[in-house]
């Protein structure tokens, strides 16, 4: 794994960076997912919208086409239910359409309950598990074939903060979360010397999100800033500016 890096303060994503990619986003209906689909079809690249919220999907694709980019792909699937027939029908679909996938961006996730492990209900724990590591586990290894056909494919996950992952009351969250770091880390190291699929995770730290508002409702959003400011950090760690960077776990909000 390359050693620890950070994102250029000054970064600016050339127009054409992903100019020609296919990407395939995960949680794309809404909030971070919604912001960094759009960023990246401005950036050249056709976007595969994934979520479970359909009139949400249809709504950031009919955004992408107005702004005159390339035209997505919608692919509505709910994670806590979704087994390997539909993976390998959404890997199925993009090998036909498109014939390649140059990037994964691994972003939906399931708050679960903020409450002590004891009272903690089993199917709670297992929906977020679900959502927010096995999914992530299946569709990347689902993915994988076609990534690896790619010359320059990346594979990134959206992370957290270390409170959010290691403090008391997130329970299946911060579970999730900090087993999502160690995929990461564990691929990227399996993956580095056998193939050109660079691997990261990214904190986009505190955003003016619904998410955020559910585990924070007594936050004041604006506050935070919007995810349109974190924006260049997903672009520089999917596109080829960030080449040679892999088994990094880099914060949004903080660059060198």
């Amino acid at each position: 794994m390359s050693p620890t890096a950070q994102i250029p303060s000054d970064y600016t994503a050339s127009p054409e960076l992903l100019k020609d990619r296919v990407i395939l986003v995960t949680g794309a209906g809404d909030g971070i997912g919604r912001g960094v689909a759009r960023a990246y079809a401005a950036h050249g690249a056709t976007v595969i919208l994934l979520g479970r919220t359909t009139h949400k999907l249809e709504a950031v694709y009919d955004e992408i086409l107005a702004a005159g980019h390339p035209q997505p792909a919608i692919f509505p699937l709910e994670l806590h239910k979704a087994g390997e027939a539909e993976y390998a029908g959404l890997i199925g679909g993009i090998a036909t359409e498109f014939g390649r996938l140059d990037g994964v961006l691994h972003n939906a996730a399931e708050l679960g309950s903020l409450t002590p492990i004891d009272h903690y209900s089993l199917e709670l724990w297992q929906r977020t598990l679900m959502v927010n590591l096995t999914a992530p586990f299946m569709l990347t290894q689902a993915c994988l074939p076609l990534l690896r056909q790619a010359p320059d494919a990346a594979i990134l996950f959206s992370s957290t903060d270390r409170h959010e992952k290691t403090a008391a009351y997130w329970g299946a969250y911060g579970v999730s979360k900090q087993g999502l770091d160690a995929f990461m880390f564990i691929l990227a190291d399996e993956l580095e010397n056998n193939s050109a699929i660079r691997v990261n995770a990214i904190n986009p730290g505190p955003l003016r999100t619904h998410l955020r508002s559910k585990a924070y409702p007594g936050e004041n959003p604006n506050t935070l800033p919007e995810v349109s400011q974190i924006l260049p950090a997903y672009l520089y760690l999917m596109g080829a500016d960030s080449t040679g960077i892999r088994g990094q776990l880099l914060d949004a909000q903080k660059s060198g």
